[in-house]
């Protein structure tokens, strides 16, 4: 994929080299109460976890989280992307901020490129799982287009989670 640009924002694949930026980002606070705690904890993790995900994932599906970068200097603020994910009946869309970069739209400005880039990889559907308190997640999804669906079991072990699904005309 081609890296792209919103107003403030690049994205753009991850490659192994971003392993500090990814391993700073899955050991936030945030990220392990609200996503999840991946256990990485040094450069082999991180290198490991990037290739076997989003790198993986852009050779399989032509798409994957992105880095997310400020266009003026080019410093790293999270990821943001589209995940298939096996155990979910359409593709997700997928972000994480370090905490540095809430509260300035950053995040919504992310997830709105995506959502509207989604068509050059055929998808049409989209959706997103979040914690019932993850409230700043489920306004951006709202934000975003996507609705409140339902509530799913997801994960090992299994864990309640809300799944919201993009609103489409």
């Amino acid at each position: 994929m081609q890296p792209f640009q919103t107003k403030r924002l690049a994205l753009r694949e991850f490659s192994q080299e971003d392993w500090p930026e990814m391993l700073a980002l899955l050991n936030t606070a945030d990220f392990i109460q609200n996503i999840g705690d991946r256990g990485i904890r040094d450069e082999q993790g991180a290198r490991k976890y990037l290739l076997d995900g989003p790198i993986k994932s852009y050779r399989e599906h032509g798409f994957g989280l992105w880095r997310v970068s400020l266009v003026e200097n080019d410093v790293f603020i999270g990821t943001c992307g589209l995940i298939r994910r096996d155990t979910l009946p359409e593709v997700d869309i997928g972000y994480g901020l370090l905490p540095a970069y809430y509260g300035k739209g950053y995040a919504v400005e992310a997830a709105a490129a995506c959502v509207a880039r989604r068509g050059e990889f055929g998808i049409d559907g989209l959706v997103a799982i979040v914690t019932e308190a993850n409230l700043p997640s489920r306004r951006l999804l709202e934000k975003i287009g996507l609705t409140l669906s339902h509530q799913i079991q997801f994960g090992e072990p299994a864990e309640d989670l809300l799944l919201y699904k993009l609103v489409t005309d």
